[in-house]
C-alpha cells in the first residue's frame, strides 16, 4: 500500500482564519468560547457558543456568491483554499482526474434551511429562494470546491454526525492507499449556530450554560462551534518527489459501532475503533504518546471515553498526555475531527501538545492525565484524533510524525 502524507492545512474556526492563527491559539490555551452574536440572546437559554469571530464573507467572496453559498460551504472554500495554497500544488498543472475532494458535515446548510423556513411560516412569503436546494445539500461544499479549483476526481460529501470528519480523511486515506487517487482535499465543515439547532440542543440537556471544561468534575456539557478544517492527503512517495513539505504520515484509521444506544456511548465501541486504527498503522500501544479526545465536556461522553483508552492502551494510558481542544473551539459536529486534525498534526511537528483549557478539577472517574490549561513539550512520534459520534459511530486515525 502507497503511505499518506498531510501536506498542506486550512482553518478557520473560532480560534482563528488562518491555520497559524488557530494553532498559535490553541498552544496558548485560548478559548473562543463566547456568547452568540448570531442570534438574539433573549431567544436562547444557552448563550454561549464558540463562533468564527467577526466573519465578514465579503472579504472573501463576490455580492454574486452569497446565491449559492451557505455558511458551511462559505467555511469549507476558504480553508481549502488555505489548504491548497500551503501544500504547494498547482492544481492547474496536475492531472485533476486525479484529485478528490471527500468532506464531511454533520448537517450540511442549516442556515440556507432556517433561513427558508422562516420566510414561509412566519415571513408572509409564499415562495423561497430557487437556490434554496443547492445550498443546502450536504454535498454542495465538496462540490463548490471542485468546480472552483477545477477538480474532476472523486468527490462526495460524508454524514455521521461528530465523526463526519475523521471518516471522511479516513475514506480519503484509503482512496490514496489503494491508488484510487494521488491527492485528497479533506476535512470538514460545519455551521450550525442558528436558533433551531441551538434550542434543539437545549432540549437534549447536553449544553453548557457558561463554558466547556472537559474531563473537570464540574463539567456541565458541550459548546456548540462552527467552522471547517481542511487537509491536503497525498501519496508520500509523490509528495517527496516534489519537494514538499510534510507535515505527517496518516497512518491508521479505525471504526466501529456501538450498536448500544442513540446518544449514550459505549466503551468497547470506542475501545476498538482505537485498536483497530493501531493495527492499521502498525503502531503498538507504547508506541503513541498523545491522544486528542473526542472529550465534549459532556458526563456520559468523558468517562466513557476515559474507560475506552484505559480498554485500549492498558497500563500504557497511564502514561498518554490527552488533551480535548473542544474546550477552546468548542463543538464542531461534523467538522471537529478536522479542526482536531490541526491540533494533532502541531503536536507531531512542533512537540507542543495544547492544553485541556478552562480546567478545574478532574473528575474521579476521568483519572488519565488531560494536560490541564497549558500547553507542553514533549515528544511526540504517533498520535490517535478520536471522533465518536451520535449513533454509536466511532472514528479514530492514526497519525506518524514525518521522518
Amino acid at each position: 500500500m502507497r503511505k499518506v502524507a498531510i501536506t498542506g492545512l486550512g482553518c478557520i474556526s473560532a480560534l482563528g482564519n488562518t491555520v497559524p492563527e488557530c494553532w498559535q491559539s490553541a498552544r496558548e490555551g485560548v478559548s473562543g468560547i463566547a456568547e452568540t452574536t448570531q442570534i438574539p440572546l433573549h431567544e436562547l437559554r444557552t448563550k454561549v457558543v464558540a463562533e468564527v469571530k467577526g466573519y465578514d464573507p465579503a472579504q472573501y467572496f463576490d455580492e454574486k456568491d452569497f446565491a449559492v453559498y451557505d455558511r458551511f460551504a462559505q467555511f469549507a472554500l476558504i480553508a481549502a483554499k488555505e489548504a491548497i495554497a500551503d501544500s504547494g500544488l498547482d492544481l492547474a498543472r496536475e492531472d485533476v482526474t486525479r484529485v478528490g475532494v471527500v468532506l464531511g458535515t454533520g448537517v450540511g446548510g442549516m442556515n440556507t434551511i432556517e433561513e427558508s423556513y422562516e420566510r414561509l411560516f412566519s415571513g408572509g412569503v409564499k415562495r423561497v429562494h430557487p437556490f434554496t436546494i443547492p445550498k443546502m445539500m450536504m454535498n454542495a461544499a465538496a462540490s463548490h470546491i471542485t468546480m472552483r479549483h477545477g477538480i474532476t476526481g472523486p468527490a462526495f460529501a460524508v454524514a455521521s454526525a461528530c465523526s463526519s470528519a475523521n471518516h471522511a480523511m479516513g475514506i480519503a486515506m484509503g482512496m490514496i492507499r489503494q491508488g484510487q487517487t494521488d491527492v485528497v482535499i479533506t476535512g470538514g465543515s460545519e455551521a450550525v449556530i442558528t436558533l433551531g439547532v441551538i434550542k434543539s440542543w437545549e432540549a437534549l440537556r447536553v449544553v453548557a450554560p457558561d463554558t466547556c471544561r472537559p474531563f473537570c468534575v464540574d463539567r456541565k456539557g458541550m459548546v456548540i462551534g462552527e467552522g471547517a478544517g481542511i487537509a491536503i492527503f497525498e501519496d508520500l512517495e509523490r509528495a517527496q518527489a516534489r519537494g514538499a513539505t510534510i507535515y505527517a504520515e496518516v497512518a491508521g484509521f479505525g471504526m466501529s459501532s456501538d450498536a448500544a444506544d442513540l446518544v449514550t456511548p459505549a466503551t468497547e465501541g470506542a475501545a476498538r475503533a482505537m485498536t483497530a486504527a493501531l493495527d492499521d498503522a502498525g503502531l503498538n500501544p507504547d508506541d503513541v504518546a498523545y491522544i486528542n479526545a473526542h472529550g465534549t465536556g459532556t458526563p456520559a461522553n468523558d468517562g466513557n471515553e476515559t474507560k475506552a483508552i484505559r480498554m485500549a492502551f492498558g497500563e500504557h494510558a497511564e502514561r498518554l498526555a490527552i488533551s480535548s481542544t473542544k474546550a477552546m473551539h468548542g463543538h464542531a459536529l461534523g467538522a471537529a475531527g478536522a479542526l482536531e486534525l490541526i491540533a494533532t498534526v502541531g503536536a507531531l511537528r512542533e512537540g507542543v501538545v495544547a492544553p485541556t483549557a478552562n480546567f478545574t478539577e478532574a473528575d474521579p472517574e476521568c483519572d488519565l492525565d488531560y494536560v490541564p490549561n497549558v500547553a507542553r513539550d514533549m515528544d511526540v512520534p504517533a498520535a490517535l484524533s478520536n471522533s465518536f459520534a451520535f449513533g454509536g459511530l466511532n472514528a479514530v486515525l492514526a497519525l506518524r510524525r514525518a521522518s
